[in-house]
């Protein structure tokens, strides 16, 4: 399958192991820990009906990526032809095999490598036959929509763009113009992962749908608007909580995680209480209420009550509030009342020294303890003037003498390290701390996820509020889709004006629909409006039409031409022939097909053979052919008859008026069939000189007429006078005085080739 992200707690691989019931789960020795745990659970299920699946651990190099391409690209497969070259044979391989997703390709070379070392199928063969590979079947998850990464990239569902920023232009990178970037209105950062997730797996669970577009509708509601803020206000407080629990179990807290954990369950309190006023009907309501627990509110009062956050960010360290404990508080209290204690101290031991010593000071260092310090005097140069009698001499700092003396050690005796021990007292409760709060971890766990699709479905509201996106509607029975003046949620932000459009491809009817008309007519607009609006109601998402229902759909395939790339000739054409092999491999009468500029950059008659025998495959299904948007400028597939009559196609084109010699565009799909490609009209707007125009317009005509093309008369003749010009520069500038001058080589090598393009 696809690659596809999954939570943290491994769901999305449990439902595929659910689905497939597999013997053997074949895996790199080198995980993370959240697998290992997963694996090891899996392991011991003794009630697991037929029986628990074999864990094969293979080291970590048998998945590397490279080595797996090899072994893709060296492997037995009996379904490609012997005659094949290196180059067709990967081309063939990538139409099955998604090469772009990296996991699965290293997923495929360890399952080879496993498959070869167990001699599956081939255990009485010599070991120089390898494993027949019969085939490679693409498997879905149920209610799960295949989206490749070509679909994604050319919809513009995410697009990826250097930062702006002079400070990033290496490494960063920012969402240009995408469907997630106006979709994106996500306050806390797992809101925004969580839509990711959402946009990378499509879903054609109806249950899960309606409960997304549900809370939706709910924060449409006029009277709701202030709710909606209000809430969106709470999640921009809600952090990354999983961080804050690693560092803990790792005992390397910060003093900000204290913070952002305190706001973060204070500001989930908030959501429980609003969410307790909502309508308990919808399914997100009623478990962030039941679910945020009053452990919640046990975690938030502790820290609030030990931890002092002003403490904490001055001393960098953890910090407790008055009053916790009475050790620490009298502590503290020694700690403020010693510098005025350690003036009296130092008065004291003043008197009992040399009196050439002017002043002295006691001072308190951490670690170190109470030392006695003396500024150092003229007479003192040497290491052995520093010693004086009942002192020891420590180290010399700044022009100063540090000692040990009899009252600095009964000092450090009395007091102790102050410093110290109150750190180590702190450190004791933040660990006691940590460990009510890990406790009651997996209730923070629940609120970071019930907080992030709240989150989700509030952003999803907001862009739906202020783009005039309406809800959709699902029908199991509708094997397509049916859209009501639809329009591209892109395009309507870069245009003045933006004409909406319909499609309808339910049914057993116009399963094939072929549209024509003039290059920016909007055909291209048109597919992938189709194709946006689709994959938002798969999202969960309000859509923008009037309506929308939306069918069975498993799959979303795209062969859209980008306006950004440039025709390279055969290899772009291979390419694309790539990506219609993945849909007609892989397409089913509920997939959603849509292809567009099919055979541009090779020859004509090829690609408009190719283009005719992949319609007419899929019209061979009958009614099991998916539902299909083709646009072409390739006339010639009507004109010629190219495909055959039936209601399975349907002819549509974008409207235009003449109007004298000027080509105006409505934008407005219909039905029929356009009689010319208008390139002259194009090639106008798009700022060509009238001359080049007229030109390409007779040559048209020539060609459709029969007739040779003969070359311009005007233009010859200003040729030839730039050659006549040219050789008579050349005589001018010849000095026949010159001895060297050879006169025959002059003629045979400029005058004769030169006199062909004049005469």
């Amino acid at each position: 399958m696809p690659d596809a992200p999954d939570h943290e707690s491994l769901k999305l691989l449990q439902r595929v192991l659910d689905e497939i019931d597999p013997q053997s789960v074949v895996t790199s020795a080198k995980q993370d820990e959240n697998m290992t745990r997963f694996l090891g659970k899996l392991a011991s299920q003794e009630h697991r009906e037929p029986k628990r699946p074999e864990i094969i651990l293979l080291p970590s190099v048998d998945f590397g990526l490279e080595i797996s391409k090899q072994r893709l690209l060296s492997g037995n497969y009996s379904f490609i032809p012997d005659s094949m070259t290196a180059t067709e044979k990967i081309l063939f391989l990538s139409s099955i095999i998604p090469f772009d997703c990296l996991l699965t390709v290293r997923a495929l070379g360890g399952l080879l490598k496993f498959m070869g070392r167990r001699r599956i199928g081939v255990e009485l063969e010599d070991y120089n036959v390898s494993i027949p590979i019969l085939g490679f079947k693409k498997f879905a998850l149920t209610h799960l929509v295949s989206i490749d990464q070509d679909t994604y990239s050319v919809l513009q569902i995410f697009k990826s763009e250097p930062h702006p920023s002079v400070y990033k232009v290496a490494s960063g990178l920012k969402e240009g113009l995408s469907l997630f970037g106006i979709l994106n209105r996500c306050r806390c950062k797992w809101g925004e992962k969580l839509l990711r997730l959402w946009f990378t797996r499509p879903t054609q669970d109806l249950e899960e749908l309606n409960s997304r577009l549900d809370v939706i509708q709910f924060f449409l509601l006029p009277q709701n608007l202030d709710m909606a803020q209000m809430l969106h206000r709470l999640l921009g407080h809600i952090k990354n909580v999983p961080l804050i629990l690693k560092r803990m179990k790792l005992s390397h807290t910060k003093v900000s995680d204290w913070q952002v954990l305190y706001k973060t369950v204070y500001s989930a309190l908030g959501l429980r209480d609003a969410c307790r006023s909502l309508p308990q009907s919808i399914q997100l309501f009623r478990d962030i209420a039941q679910e945020f627990s009053d452990d919640l509110h046990h975690i938030a009062s502790l820290i609030g009550k030990v931890v002092d956050f002003e403490g904490s960010l001055a001393e960098n360290r953890f910090t407790v509030l008055p009053s916790i404990d009475p050790e620490i508080d009298a502590k503290k209290r020694r700690l403020t009342g010693l510098p005025s204690f350690l003036t009296e101290v130092a008065r004291k031991e003043l008197e009992n020294l040399d009196p050439r010593i002017p002043s002295c000071s006691v001072i308190y260092i951490p670690l170190i303890g109470f030392l006695l310090c003396i500024p150092r005097l003229p007479s003192m140069v040497d290491t052995s003037d520093f010693e004086i009698e009942g002192l020891d001499f420590m180290f010399l700092s700044e022009e100063k003498l540090h000692y040990r003396s009899a009252r600095t050690k009964e000092l450090d005796a009395l007091l102790g390290d102050l410093h110290c021990d109150i750190r180590d007292q702190e450190t004791l409760l933040m660990y006691q701390l940590q460990c009510q709060v890990l406790a009651r971890a997996a209730v923070l766990t629940r609120v970071l996820d019930l907080a992030s699709r709240l989150d989700v479905l509030l952003a999803l509201a907001s862009a739906a509020r202020d783009y005039g996106y309406s809800r959709p509607r699902y029908s199991p029975r509708l094997l397509g889709v049916r859209i009501q003046n639809g329009r591209h949620p892109l395009m309507e932000l870069c245009a003045r004006t933006f004409v909406p459009n319909s499609a309808e491809c339910g049914g057993y009817k116009g399963r094939v629909k072929v549209i024509t008309g003039p290059n920016s007519s909007g055909k291209s607009i048109y597919l992938k409006q189709v194709g946006l609006i689709t994959f938002m109601a798969l999202v969960g998402s309000f859509v923008p039409a009037e309506e929308a229902e939306i069918g069975a759909v498993d799959a979303i395939f795209t062969r859209i031409h980008s306006c950004e790339s440039i025709s390279l000739g055969l290899s772009t054409f291979m390419i694309d022939l790539n990506q219609v092999a993945k849909a007609v491999n892989n397409a089913t009468e509920r997939s959603l097909v849509l292809i567009d500029e099919f055979g541009k950059g090779t020859n004509t008659v090829d690609g408009l053979a190719l283009l005719a025998a992949v319609i007419r495959h899929w019209l061979a299904l009958g009614p099991t052919c998916p539902h299909i948007f083709v646009a072409t400028n390739f006339l010639s597939l009507i004109q010629l008859q190219l495909l055959p009559q039936g209601p399975l196609v349907q002819y549509l084109t974008m409207e235009t008026c003449e109007d004298g010699n000027d080509l105006v565009f409505f934008y407005q799909v219909c039905e029929g069939v356009a009689n010319a490609s208008h390139a002259s009209h194009t090639a106008a707007q798009a700022g060509l000189p009238e001359k080049l125009i007229a030109r390409g317009k007779e040559v048209s005509d020539l060609i459709c007429s029969g007739e040779p093309i003969k070359p311009v008369k005007e233009l010859l003749k200003e040729k030839q006078m730039e050659n006549c010009q040219m050789l008579v520069d050349k005589f001018l500038k010849l000095d026949l005085e010159d001895p060297s001058l050879d006169l025959d080589i002059f003629m045979s090598r400029e005058v004769l080739p030169a006199a062909a393009t004049i005469l």
